[in-house]
């Protein structure tokens, strides 16, 4: 009896860790909305005042690091969920 227990179990533990992995994944797609924002910002920007174009593009640069980062961080959090 405590087999069949164990082995139930064993079976919900690998379901939550695979349902919880894809629900961390889900910051992948704030991730990629940020950047598509980002971007879509500096065409803006740029077309309105072209000479401040390689100031604005390093903001955005950087926006875009830190955006793309949390979208790792997302995607790490769910490796770690699935494999630890």
């Amino acid at each position: 009896m405590t087999e069949i227990f164990n082995n139930d179990m064993e079976q919900m533990l690998q379901a939550a860790k695979i349902i919880g992995a894809g629900l961390a994944t889900a910051g992948t797609i704030g991730a990629g909305a940020g950047v598509g924002v980002i971007f879509g910002s500096l065409i803006i920007g740029i077309s309105r005042n072209p000479t401040l174009k390689d100031e604005m593009f390093r903001t955005a640069i950087l926006g875009f690091a830190l955006t793309e980062a949390v979208g790792l961080l997302s995607i790490m959090m769910a490796f770690v969920l699935l494999f630890v």
